[in-house]
């Protein structure tokens, strides 16, 4: 089962509240995805951190097998 885009997105805006967040269907298939996620919550994190934040908010979904990649671009918000 391939994922929801906007599923996706919500569970990231969701987790990381404030944040904009867009997402994309990388293959045409909705199982390679790419996030651009911009949140104040990345202030003062890692790249690896920022990553983390947003992979974890959808990571039932990696899981379950509806998504078998994420590519994350994150930068920080405010």
């Amino acid at each position: 089962m391939a994922a929801d885009l906007a599923e996706i997105q919500q569970l990231i805006s969701e987790a990381l509240p404030g944040s904009e967040v867009e997402v994309i269907d990388e293959t045409g298939t909705l199982d390679h995805l790419r996030a651009t996620v911009r949140a104040p919550q990345f202030e003062g994190k890692s790249r690896i951190d920022q990553h983390r934040m947003v992979k974890s908010a959808v990571q039932h979904r990696m899981d379950d097998g509806s998504i078998h990649a994420l590519s994350v671009k994150t930068e920080p918000l405010g």
